[in-house]
């Protein structure tokens, strides 16, 4: 054991198959376009079929379109024969995965899926294979050499195909102008789902939590109200109760170094007038996004009117998972 340098091969692993990515560079041309605009103009489905290594790869693919904007699934060559060809229709464009391009179970469902109607694309390692010349579109995925010192482990070329299965990908996302709120309808779940759908309203104190005081208040009424709500800072309001600044720890910081009168001395004389404010609608990434930018813990929400109606700090984005 001794001897064995694993770091050694690891590293060889990955210069394999970063030149194998290299490589693949050269077959972003005109039938990847015309790859890219047979899916965009499909108004079925993307079907992902492969097998084997393939398939997994294949797998991961149609989840990736799925989730990015073009509707995919993957099917299973061996189940394809048996029934699940059932799910493919005319409308829906059909991706063949192959690195050798002579997988039999890929080939025995192609005349089915040419009679059905849909249009093919190959995705294979050999442009003069028998998939890639039936196939509407073919895209090479050819790579050197595998990085299994064997030769027959498929690791270069499973690479290079997720790699091609991603450019696809993305390249569709930014042609139909897929944004974060549409990949958040489909990832709802998990701190991925709380961080592009929370809202404000989801997550502020509301009501009495919110702290409030008035200009005619003291400091030392505004730290009473601090203390109490326990957010690190209170909104001051005027006669007609509209938000006219707010005071934080970071203020109270500032005034003690001034030795101002704590017991005195009005809010409103040490309060920061010009405090940035949300409103409940907003995604609470974007209230995430402007206390980074601001450098600062805690916002006030208002209304459209400009009274508060909630406040909400670092820790609150933080509990919520959007932090």
């Amino acid at each position: 054991m001794s001897q064995i340098n694993f770091s050694k091969t690891a590293r060889q692993v990955i210069k394999v198959e970063r030149q194998a990515i290299d490589e693949i560079t050269q077959y972003i041309d005109e039938s990847f376009e015309a790859g890219c605009e047979t899916i965009f103009n499909c108004i079925g489905r993307t079907i992902v079929i492969g097998m084997g290594k393939s398939g997994h790869i294949g797998n991961k693919i149609a989840a990736t379109f799925a989730s990015t904007g073009t509707p995919a699934f993957f099917v299973h060559p061996g189940e394809a024969s048996h029934g699940d060809l059932g799910m493919i229709t005319k409308e829906d464009v059909v991706l063949l995965i192959s690195n050798s391009g002579e997988t039999s179970e890929i080939l025995s469902i192609i005349p089915v899926i040419k009679r059905i109607g849909a249009k093919t694309i190959a995705m294979t390692g050999n442009s003069h294979s028998t998939i890639a010349k039936l196939a509407d579109v073919h895209l090479c995925i050819a790579v050197s050499k595998e990085a299994c010192p064997l030769g027959l482990a498929p690791t270069a070329s499973t690479t290079a195909t997720l790699v091609m299965g991603d450019a696809l990908a993305v390249a569709l996302l930014e042609a139909r102008g897929f944004t974060a709120d549409d990949f958040a309808l489909s990832h709802p779940g998990g701190a991925l789902g709380k961080r592009l759908l929370l809202t404000i309203d989801d997550i502020m104190h509301k009501g009495a939590e919110v702290p409030v005081v008035t200009v005619q208040d003291t400091v030392k009424a505004a730290l009473f109200e601090m203390s109490a709500k326990g957010l690190g800072m209170t909104a001051v309001i005027n006669s007609e109760s509209r938000l006219c600044g707010i005071f934080t720890d970071g203020d109270l910081r500032r005034i003690i170094e001034q030795r101002i009168d704590l017991h005195n001395a009005l809010i409103s004389e040490v309060m920061t007038k010009s405090c940035a404010t949300v409103h409940a609608n907003i995604l609470a990434a974007e209230a995430l996004n402007i206390m980074e930018t601001k450098r600062i813990n805690g916002l006030i929400v208002i209304d459209d009117n400009h009274y508060p109606i909630g406040a909400l700090n670092t820790q609150d984005l933080l509990r919520a998972g959007v932090l």
